[in-house]
């Protein structure tokens, strides 16, 4: 038994991490899809509604600010909507100063998808695109973004989440960025399949018409939202040349909390979302979603501490093989503690964090559960804080 649990937890936690990446390059090599991305000349551009939501950001709002007014779109058909609900520093004052932005302000602060599914409400516009107030948009992110919709099977688009490279960096920026570029090698390929699982809220867009309201406890609703509109049977594109640009969190403490909270989370959209572990009715979705998501919220996890038991045990048995691979554990779990003494050291070697991000982003999802199952991740959260430029 002690074997079995051994290499069933290699299995799955190389499929994982390493594995499906493998496979899903390979199948989009056979099935790539030839999605019309022609740009659209300005006449024929649709009407579009860009929802910012902001909270307590007086700090940066007005470089949000700038950034949004540059993009390249045609005014006439950009609608521009923030909303603050709970701000208390300066930040619904500072964005009355422009005339083009609609504001929407409440005293009261209900949370992120309480002040989104409020505002929702006001948009006339058959798109919709979703940003954060931390992040700066390139130029043509909106243009990139909406060539997509000539496609009729596309239900929303993704934009990329690129975090602010430094020559040097502590274990934050360093573990994040790595990580967001794999993700975003992932993305691609899944869309090029079929669609991508879950979308980033830094910025992604919806058909407006296929935007339903998440339940007010919902805490990531990026995920669920996308999945929604996959599950109803449209594809989520993804736009590598619309991307949001914002720093990483500003140590690994600030990151732990944004990655517990993602953790818990993920939990409570995969409950919601239980019907797309299906395969007879969702098929490659199905594949996708359990290999991308599912697998690293549940099982990939939970092996990672009984492989290294299981190792232990079959060790002491005075096999060589087993005595190799815990040195090899031994190992990476050591190059995790070392990362864990220089966390806040600016390393000019990003990939010797790697060990120990990964070991937070795992251990995160078991506070994450735990939260989750007591109830204790509220959608009104202390916001991470992010790293100056």
């Amino acid at each position: 038994m002690t074997l079995v649990i051994f290499w069933l937890g290699i299995l799955i936690v190389g499929y994982t991490y390493v594995g499906y990446g493998m496979i899903i390059y390979i199948f989009s090599k056979f099935t790539r899809r030839t999605n019309v991305v022609a740009s659209l000349p300005d006449e024929q551009l649709p009407m579009v509604t860009l929802l910012v939501a902001a909270y307590n950001e007086a700090d940066i709002i007005r470089g949000k600010i700038e950034n949004t007014l540059s993009l390249d779109y045609p005014k006439d058909k950009l609608e521009l909507f923030f909303v603050t609900d709970g701000s208390t520093d300066q930040t619904p004052d500072i964005i009355k100063e422009y005339s083009n932005i609609q504001l929407f302000h409440s005293f009261e602060r209900k949370g992120k998808i309480h002040a989104v599914n409020r505002v929702m409400k006001q948009v006339k516009t058959p798109i919709v695109i979703f940003c954060d107030a931390n992040t700066d948009l390139n130029d043509l992110a909106i243009k990139n973004i909406v060539r997509h919709y000539q496609d009729k099977t596309i239900g929303g688009v993704a934009g990329e989440k690129r975090i602010l490279s430094k020559d040097k960096d502590n274990a934050s920026g360093s573990g994040e960025g790595l990580y967001w570029k794999y993700e975003s090698f992932l993305k691609k390929k899944d869309a090029e399949v079929y669609s991508i699982v879950g979308a980033a809220g830094e910025l992604f867009s919806l058909r407006t018409e296929l935007f339903e309201e998440p339940t007010e406890n919902m805490i990531i609703e990026d995920f669920y939202l996308s999945m929604r509109v996959t599950a109803k049977g449209f594809r989520f594109a993804y736009e590598p040349d619309a991307f949001a640009i914002e720093t990483a969190s500003a140590s690994v403490k600030e990151e732990w909390k944004r990655k517990v909270r993602i953790s818990a989370g993920g939990f409570q959209a995969m409950a919601k979302l239980s019907y797309l572990l299906n395969p007879f009715r969702y098929g490659i979705l199905s594949f996708q979603y359990i290999s991308h998501r599912v697998l690293r919220w549940t099982l990939a996890p939970l092996f990672l501490p009984l492989i290294f038991l299981s190792n232990v045990w079959l060790a002491f048995q005075g096999m060589p093989f087993y005595q190799l691979t815990m040195a090899l554990q031994i190992f990476f779990y050591g190059l995790a503690f070392a990362g864990y003494l220089l966390r806040d050291k600016n390393i000019s070697i990003k990939g010797f964090f790697v060990p120990y991000y990964f070991a937070v982003m795992n251990l995160s999802v078991y506070f994450g559960l735990s939260r989750y199952l007591r109830g204790k991740q509220s959608v009104v959260w202390e916001k991470a804080k992010r790293a100056t430029a």
